[in-house]
């Protein structure tokens, strides 16, 4: 088998990548090592950047996202027994966000591949990319008992933290930053009117909340929970009273609680590898990055690198520039440690992490009064909220 791109994983950053390739005429094969019911199943974020939303839409996959998405143009912060909106639209020019959730990007993404008859193996097994550093990078995989060699110009690693196409990079070239916090969030799916028309995030003596919603009918709620613990210690009836708990009384009084449809301990942590190319290899998305779900970044992340590997093929293959591909990595980790920093900030500075009243805890209550207490404090945290701008492949 031969293509221009071979993008390992079909998670959204590597069906959107596989859509705008294929909608540019650039062939391309994705290869996922799970099946697709699998891949939907996966509840994540829906918190969507209006760059996202951009790039969904050049993609011709903005149909559902349009009759369903749900406008934000704030969110409040709970802190010290106050409600206190992020104004965003009102702090950044008029911008907002868009709650739709990951599973229904997904779920548009692989409809939209099925339609225009694209490539895609699912369950495919022993993915492993070859001669990454030459001119004719290959990828052998197993499907259906069958043994497969892909013949490639590139590779796109789209397949996550625990993916094979990290390990691709030579270690002596790898180098590896992350954080790894001592908490999770007990997250809980319920099909129960959200609480609030926007999100609210919390912070309390007990630790951290949060608020959000998938849709009118359909909520998310979290709860700081240690990264240890297991949702089966939790009852539903027990994850409802310790939120309300964590919240204004206000909120409390009004939360629409019933039966759990999904719960889960989702752990906290920051990492980033650089490189995120080596030779005909990049990396995109978790294979490369993480972030704490604090600052509603991950998905958008990881778009944010589709949009430059987008933008570098089209390059490559329209221009000849071949030259641009070592440019990648620099490009995206310019985004990347940005947005590292608004998520890393929000975390530290919404959850809490010692049982006593220590420095750390009196720091965290200035840090939070200070912006909170300040337009351009609020104007800053609506800056980074709503997205960065896309960087520019320079060249």
């Amino acid at each position: 088998m031969k293509t221009q791109v071979a993008i390992i994983g079909a998670g959204p950053s590597g069906l959107l990548l596989g859509q705008l390739l294929a909608v540019a005429g650039i062939d391309n094969v994705i290869l996922e090592r799970r099946s697709g019911d699998y891949v939907l199943s996966r509840i994540r974020a829906g918190v969507l950047e209006q760059g996202t939303v951009d790039l969904l839409r050049e993609a011709g996959v903005d149909d559902n996202l349009n009759a369903h998405g749900l406008i934000h143009d704030g969110f409040d912060i709970a802190f010290d027994g106050e409600r206190v909106r992020i104004d965003l639209a009102g702090l950044t020019g008029g911008k907002h966000v868009t709650v739709y959730g990951q599973t229904e990007v997904t779920r548009d993404l692989m409809n939209a591949r099925e339609a225009i008859g694209a490539t895609t193996f699912y369950e495919a097994d022993a993915v492993q990319p070859h001669a990454i550093d030459t001119d004719s990078p290959y990828v052998t995989f197993n499907h259906q008992g069958q043994e497969y060699r892909l013949d490639c110009a590139y590779v796109a690693g789209c397949d996550g933290f625990h993916g094979v196409s990290r390990t691709c990079i030579p270690e002596d070239r790898l180098r590896i930053f992350e954080r790894e916090y001592p908490l999770g969030w007990l997250g809980v799916l319920s099909d129960t009117p959200p609480v609030s028309d926007e999100l609210i995030y919390a912070t309390h003596d007990r630790g951290f909340a949060m608020c959000s919603m998938r849709s009118p009918t359909r909520s998310r709620y979290y709860i700081q929970v240690p990264d240890t613990e297991s949702p089966d210690n939790w009852s539903d009836e027990a994850f409802w009273a310790e939120l309300k708990r964590r919240l204004p009384e206000a909120v409390a009084e009004n939360l629409v609680t019933g039966p759990s449809i999904e719960k889960s301990v989702a752990p906290l942590r920051s990492f980033v590898a650089e490189p995120m190319q080596h030779g005909r290899l990049i990396l995109l998305g978790d294979a490369a990055h993480i972030v704490p779900p604090t600052g509603a970044k991950g998905l958008n992340l990881a778009i944010s690198d589709v949009n430059t590997a987008y933008r570098l093929f089209r390059a490559i293959y329209d221009r000849g520039r071949t030259d641009l591909l070592e440019r990648y990595s620099a490009t995206c980790l310019s985004r990347v440690w940005k947005t590292e920093r608004f998520s890393w900030w929000m975390t530290t500075n919404l959850h809490k992490f010692s049982a006593t009243e220590d420095f750390d805890t009196r720091m965290q209550q200035a840090e939070l009064g200070y912006y909170l207490g300040s337009e351009a404090g609020r104007a800053t945290i609506a800056e980074n909220y709503v997205g960065l701008p896309f960087a520019e492949l320079a060249g």
